[in-house]
């Protein structure tokens, strides 16, 4: 009786091995759309959820009125020449007044204003219009030109910190995170709401759930059926 016990739980363990390594095969196989895997449509997916739930522009764009007429003065120094190109060739075009030595940057000019245009920017971006930020900038890669507004929001927030403006720290680092940063890693992605995509989404995370206790039944049934099992070790007690 215990033999057949342990030969059926051997047959169980088998077939959820073989199962779970049919269903992984299958997960890596381009049979999701557009000759992407299951990985890959999983992570496109939340991609596109996470890009429906960061859009904070609107909501900067307004806390940026408050900024509008504060002049600035900061001195920038940009690791690489091109950066330094870059940054004087979007600078100059949003109205900041520059002056640069090599790498090195004097910028001067109307915070809020300056920050305007920052925004504007990586609201094309984030609704994936980059012709439109390329055209601007007389023909420059839109990803360049959020790199340097990147680059010179990081100067700018050492510089002002270094100068006790926290509030002008804080701005143009809020500016830079939930506008620059997200419309840059998020272009060309398709935003969606998560309410839109509940049922899918709840479906992968059980099926998650389940798949990874899938495997873990099958090696506990095998090891069961082969005869190797776990039990609590004796407590010798001393005369």
């Amino acid at each position: 009786m215990a033999a057949h016990s342990k030969k059926k739980a051997l047959s169980i363990g088998v077939l959820l091995a073989i199962s779970f390594i049919v269903v992984l095969v299958l997960i890596f196989s381009p049979i999701f759309g557009e000759g992407r895997n299951g990985l890959q449509f999983s992570d496109d997916m939340f991609n596109k959820l996470a890009k429906g739930s960061s859009y904070f522009i609107p909501k900067v764009m307004n806390k940026n009125e408050g900024f509008m007429g504060r002049n600035f003065t900061v001195n920038l120094k940009m690791e690489k020449e091109k950066e330094a190109v870059n940054a004087v060739k979007v600078l100059m075009k949003a109205g900041a007044q520059v002056e640069a030595k090599g790498n090195e940057l004097k910028v001067s000019g109307d915070l809020g204003g300056l920050m305007a245009k920052v925004l504007n920017d990586s609201d094309a971006m984030f609704k994936n219009d980059g012709k439109a930020v390329s055209e601007l900038y007389g023909g420059m890669n839109e990803k360049d030109v959020m790199k340097a507004w990147y680059a010179v929001i990081k100067g700018m927030d050492k510089q002002f910190k270094k100068e006790g403006k926290i509030e002008d720290a804080n701005h143009v680092t809020e500016v830079s995170k939930k506008a620059v940063e997200t419309s840059y890693n998020f272009y060309k992605i398709e935003a969606q709401r998560v309410s839109d995509k509940a049922v899918l989404m709840t479906g992968l995370l059980i099926f998650y759930v389940v798949y990874t206790m899938w495997w873990g039944f099958a090696i506990f049934f095998i090891f069961d059926g082969i005869g190797l099992s776990m039990k609590k070790a004796k407590v010798k007690k001393e005369v």
